[in-house]
């Protein structure tokens, strides 16, 4: 097998127009348009608007390539696309090789006769997706809910409520010329049985294709801790075959999700050859591990939780979309900035929206090497669908491709039929308005064709419908199995306290929207947008109540912030703590719920949004918040207005031995009164250990006087800290404090020591131009208590340079 890549420089141009411009591949029309000075940025200011007509346009890519008669004269030579968005029709030296129309699948096409040795043009002609989707409306009586039902295009191109609307096209996956004779590897399905503990019989299945009747050699090789090969000489016919091996794999290495055990990883490699010469190779790399989603009856219902190794876990995590507008603008090296993040916040579990795009090779490797657990859902959201013969086909052939992708790999912890489709059917009005039909095809796609080829390529793993789904279809809220997506929060307008009545299984939606800090509302806007009902920061909140649900909330918690910053500022920490308050509540009530996915963990452009972090990897409020409310072991004071509920929460696989203090203090810094107590926490378990009135906490004091501090300590080192305001902080007189910080240098790493005379509220601090980021921030700091705080740079600094640009603020400078 020849491999020949055709990425790189490419030509581009609008159908009709002479002028051809430069084009990289992969890439799309948008950022080749912005590269040759066609449009401007979309995302600055509201250039949205300024550049969707290119939505409405056909675009034509074109290369010339020169290929060897090493290639030109193999039996067989073909062009492998494996991503062109969406409706291309692509011509070899003038010659039509064959069409396109489903961005999410991969496609082989024989341009053997159409090849010639030497000089070659390959064009592809770009039609505009939406004047298609138009001609597909067109064949139905009613038009189908959703902004793209008929198109096999990333849904969140045409406008979501948190990105914009750009539609765009183009290669934007790899495209390569592959030449091979005699016979060729196909796909490698690989399975594994536990046959107990400590044994795994592993088997492949690899496809052969071959132009003939031949004797070829199949070596089948184990490359790991643990290497191993077999090899052996087989005969086959012309056409396609399978061979078959099974290997037993003695006491294995385990997969384990980020905070379970190590993520090892085994490649799995097969080679064929021809007397003696290599003919072609393919290798996935694997874990060993067993996963389920455990179903079963139990007091509250039916369980919805995931099993790792025979080990059941609370799934901490969020919601991803696409890191990008134009996803082929997202490097590996962002995607590992993300994913990193997300681990050190204790993520485990990660939601792939199915609004946006089945990720990238590298998202999948990263999430494969460090533990995220992924929720795959099909791409499908928020939609109905076609029923018609030539849709399931393509929604078949997609599916088939991306299970064959992806079924290897050990973050793949389930897939999902939809996003929020069977809750818009039930819950939307959708049933009312449209003929019974529509959902005649919504079976056919996600209760047909998706679980029948999920059952046949990847039958180890879980098919679930929809996102939210219960055991009963047509109740998606159920709180007795299934998943939830709570929205009473937010477009229900109920406060966050609601969130502490929900006892749903597994929550795999719930958020809050804030605004980027201001260092990043300046990548687009000028000065004279600084004004969150202004045109363009209007044009950077996309849901249509956004601004004024922020508003609503923020005033109900906290004093009007003095100024554009500040109200930035706020809104962070406003969002930090609603979902501090769910999150926290749904991890007490282990193992009743068993997972919380937040909305949303990432941003595709600079906007207001429900991300914990923004589009240029600005770690929120939300995302410090919640590296504390993930951690390992946490300490969670409820209030329900009449006692004080304290649950001590392990995710440790040993019992957990330590001491439980609190602390209830003004907020000038007198104590009001300081306990201890010992207590145990069994693994994986959350327990009430403590239940007091409080009137008696707060020790006869006004509630908006005093605050709790709860802290776990084992020995002198501390486990866990939350501490609790018996009242809105808008009706507390804060204190100003004196902060005081202590620069110093360990280890080749930049330390802030900080100490406070009086109680400091959310502590932010900032190095304005300097890139890089807190080991913490949005804190609280207590009298008496020294707190430090690390600085990763990303540039050389030292430690007076740090000074003198070390910014320090807390909520009381905000008003």
């Amino acid at each position: 097998m020849i491999k020949y890549s055709l990425d790189g420089d490419w030509q581009f141009r609008q159908a009709g127009q002479e002028t051809w411009h430069p084009a990289r591949v992969p890439g799309c029309v948008h950022l080749d348009l912005m590269a040759a000075g066609l449009i401007p940025d979309p995302f600055f200011r509201d250039n949205e608007l300024r550049t969707q007509w290119v939505e409405k346009e056909d675009w034509e890519y074109r290369k010339e390539f020169k290929v060897t008669s090493t290639i030109s004269s193999k039996t067989h030579v073909d062009l492998v696309a494996q991503g062109l968005d969406t409706f291309a029709a692509i011509f070899l030296n003038g010659q039509k090789v064959g069409e396109t129309d489903n961005m999410f699948r991969s496609y082989r096409f024989d341009i053997k006769p159409f090849l010639r040795p030497g000089q070659n043009e390959l064009l592809i002609r770009f039609d505009s997706p939406v004047r298609r989707a138009q001609t597909l409306e067109a064949t139905l009586l009613y038009k189908l809910p959703g902004g793209s039902p008929h198109v096999r295009k990333a849904p969140y191109h045409f406008g979501w409520d948190w990105g914009p609307r750009l539609v765009t096209s183009g290669i934007w996956r790899p495209l390569a010329i592959e030449a091979w004779e005699g016979a060729r590897l196909g796909e490698l399905e690989i399975t594994q049985e536990f046959v107990d503990k400590n044994k795994v019989l592993l088997r492949t299945r690899a496809g052969i294709l071959s132009d003939r009747s031949q004797e070829v050699a199949i070596k089948a090789s184990i490359v790991g801790k643990k290497p191993f090969s077999h090899s052996e000489s087989i005969n086959i016919k012309p056409g396609s075959s399978v061979n078959e091996k099974s290997f037993s794999i003695i006491n294995p290495d385990l997969w384990w999700p980020a905070g379970m055990g190590a993520q090892n990883l085994t490649t799995v490699r097969i080679d064929l050859y021809q007397k003696g010469r290599l003919l072609d190779s393919v290798a996935e790399r694997i874990g060993f591990r067993t996963l389920v989603l455990e179903q079963k009856d139990d007091d509250w219902g039916k369980s919805f939780r995931f099993v790792v190794n025979g080990v059941p876990f609370f799934a901490k995590g969020g919601n991803w979309i696409p890191a990008d507008s134009f996803p082929p603008r997202v490097t590996r090296q962002k995607y590992e900035s993300l994913l990193r993040d997300c681990v050190a916040a204790h993520m485990n579990m990660l939601r792939v929206w199915g609004g946006g795009i089945y990720e990238s090779p590298d998202f999948y490797d990263l999430c494969d090497e460090l533990g995220i657990m992924v929720w795959q859902d099909f791409m499908f959201a928020c939609a109905m669908f076609p029923g018609d013969a030539g849709f399931l086909e393509n929604v078949r052939a997609e599916a088939e491709y991306v299970v064959k992708e992806l079924r290897h790999r050990p973050a793949i912890a389930l897939w999902c039929g939809n996003n929020e489709c069977e809750e818009g059917w039930f819950h939307w009005g959708w049933k009312e308005r449209y003929p019974a039909t529509v959902w005649d095809d919504y079976e056919k796609i996600f209760h047909q064709v998706l679980p029948q080829t999920v059952e046949r390529l990847d039958p180890g793993r879980s098919y679930w419908p929809s996102s939210p789904h219960s055991e009963k279809v047509g109740d998606p809220g159920s709180d007795r199995s299934g998943d939830m997506h709570y929205w009473g929060i937010w477009h229900g307008k109920e406060p966050f306290t609601e969130y502490r009545k929900k006892f749903h299984r597994f929550f795999s939606e719930f958020g809050f929207q804030s605004f980027p800090l201001l260092e990043t509302v300046k990548t687009f806007t000028l000065p004279q947008d600084w004004n969150i009902a202004s045109p363009v920061m209007e044009q950077h909140q996309k849901h249509p109540e956004g601004n004024r649900l922020i508003l609503l909330y923020l005033l109900d918690h906290y004093r009007l912030p003095r100024d554009f910053e500040s109200l930035l500022w706020v809104s962070q920490v406003l969002q930090a703590e609603g979902m501090k308050t769910a999150v926290e509540h749904f991890r007490s009530q282990m193992p009743r719920v068993m997972g919380a996915l937040y909305w949303q963990i990432n941003d595709c452009w600079p906007v207001a949004s429900w991300a914990g972090t923004d589009y240029y990897g600005t770690w929120k409020a939300l995302h410090y918040y919640a590296k504390r409310f993930y951690s390992p072991v946490l300490i969670v004071p409820i209030d329900d207005e009449k006692d004080l509920r304290i649950y001590g929460i392990s995710d440790l696989d040993q019992p957990l031995d330590a001491e439980l203090h609190l602390g209830v203090y003004t907020y000038e810094g007198t104590v009001v009164q300081q306990g201890k107590t010992p207590l145990r926490i069994d693994p994986r378990t959350s327990r009430l250990v403590v239940s007091k009135p409080l009137e008696e906490l707060r020790g006869g004091l006004p509630p908006n006087e005093v605050y709790l501090v709860c802290e776990l300590k084992k020995g002198e080192s501390t486990l866990s800290v939350n501490i609790h305001h018996f009242s809105p902080l808008k009706r507390v007189e804060l204190p100003q404090p004196e902060i005081r910080p202590e620069v110093f240098a360990k280890d080749g790493q930049l330390f802030v020591r900080l100490q406070t005379s009086k109680f400091a509220k959310d502590v932010h601090l900032s190095v304005a131009g300097i890139k890089g980021r807190f080991s913490d921030n949005f804190f609280d700091l207590v009298p008496g208590r020294s707190y430090e705080v690390g600085f990763i740079s990303d540039q050389p600094l030292s430690a007076d340079q740090f000074k003198a640009v070390l910014k320090i603020i807390s909520l009381k400078d905000t008003y």
